[in-house]
């Protein structure tokens, strides 16, 4: 039986009290009430100094910034389907505890029992290839089926497609916001976003209702991505990105990292391969990920009759060959005319063809093979 949550988002709104702060008041078993009350030890614990004193006073009079966004969150918490997590609750995550930093709150909506199952990341770029996309939605989809939660950031791109292959298979997946759970970030997400809950999973913050999505925000957000899982697969990721930041993160905590390698010629691939030569786990099949998970997760959904990612439908023989002449690197349209030997007109409608069915995508500089077509 935890304190009331209502101390712990007091406490989080004074100047100068952050997680850090939150978590040793935690760990020393110290509710966060106690701070009001001007315990030594408490104020020693979260490092209060003037101007954390001064915003306590405002409290108490019931006035300034801080007590009016105490109350909005009060408001909000009054919905039916939301509540806050605190470290000293049971229901608090136990995985994402143990980082170093825990969020002193955790909002959710939606179906708060999920967050104890287990949980994979599946995190990459913005601005995915329709290779990432499609391996983001297979991946998610396998993973589901396997009994893994799948967990991501709701972002455009790589997330977005996680998210969609795990409620497609009517499976658990959990969106990590980097504003308040109040309104969603981005807007096209909001179809995406409902059927998360509808399919029983959740929305989580630690960041109050009325939140803005600060640039800030979601480095802050990517913790919780990793904390939450027993490991992170990446999928397609620059050399410089929120992605790599996620998985250094998870190697912080003591995660398994993932990577799905892709073609050299793909600036989004370069990352990944950085990952994989600092020791992440390649991956080519969702057994890949499985099997370094099965131990630690207490089940066997890593055997050979887990999931994989779908197979590409079968082509007609002139696509084939033509998708076979191809290989896995960028082939532009001059190259395919001397490996095929076919006219411009005759294979420009195969090019197309194989586009249409997402075998192979348009990039800079020619096209090139999907990695899901294997």
């Amino acid at each position: 039986m935890g304190s009331n949550p209502k101390d712990w988002i007091a406490a989080s709104l004074l100047p100068g009290v952050g997680p850090a702060g939150l978590k040793r008041l935690a760990v020393a078993g110290i509710p966060p009430s106690r701070l009001f009350l001007h315990d030594p030890e408490a104020l020693r614990l979260v490092g209060a100094r003037t101007r954390t004193l001064r915003a306590m006073e405002s409290f108490d009079r019931a006035v300034g910034p801080e007590f009016e966004r105490f109350e909005r969150c009060l408001e909000w918490l009054e919905e039916d389907d939301v509540c806050c997590l605190t470290p000293d609750l049971d229901e608090y995550p136990a995985l994402l505890l143990e980082i170093p930093d825990p969020p002193g709150l955790l909002f959710v909506r939606g179906n708060a029992d999920c967050l104890a199952l287990p949980q994979m990341a599946l995190v990459g770029s913005r601005h995915a290839s329709r290779s990432g996309v499609a391996n983001a939605y297979r991946f998610s989809a396998a993973l589901s089926e396997a009994g893994m939660v799948v967990t991501s950031g709701l972002a455009l791109g790589i997330d977005g497609a996680a998210h969609q292959g795990a409620v497609d298979r009517d499976g658990v997946s959990v969106a990590v916001f980097g504003t308040g759970l109040d309104a969603v970030y981005p807007r096209r997400h909001a179809g995406l976003a409902q059927r998360i809950l509808d399919t029983g999973g959740a929305w989580v913050s630690e960041f109050l209702p009325g939140s803005q999505p600060l640039p800030g925000n979601f480095p802050k957000r990517n913790r919780i991505i990793s904390g939450l899982c027993a490991g992170v697969l990446v999928i397609e990721a620059a050399p410089r990105s929120g992605s790599l930041i996620t998985a250094r993160m998870a190697l912080e905590q003591g995660r398994e990292v993932f990577a799905i390698p892709g073609s050299i010629q793909n600036p989004a691939a370069h990352g990944c391969h950085q990952l994989i030569r600092e020791g992440a786990v390649l991956v080519e099949t969702v057994s890949h990920v499985l099997e370094p998970l099965a131990a630690l997760l207490g089940f066997y959904a890593a055997q050979s009759n887990a999931p994989e990612p779908d197979c590409a439908p079968a082509l007609p023989q002139s696509e084939a060959q033509l998708l076979e002449k191809m290989g896995y690197d960028i082939a532009d349209i001059d190259q395919l005319v001397a490996l095929t030997g076919l006219p411009m007109a005759q294979l420009m409608p195969l090019l197309v063809s194989l586009e249409l069915k997402g075998v192979i995508e348009s990039v800079a500089g020619g096209y090139l093979r999907c990695a899901s077509d294997t």
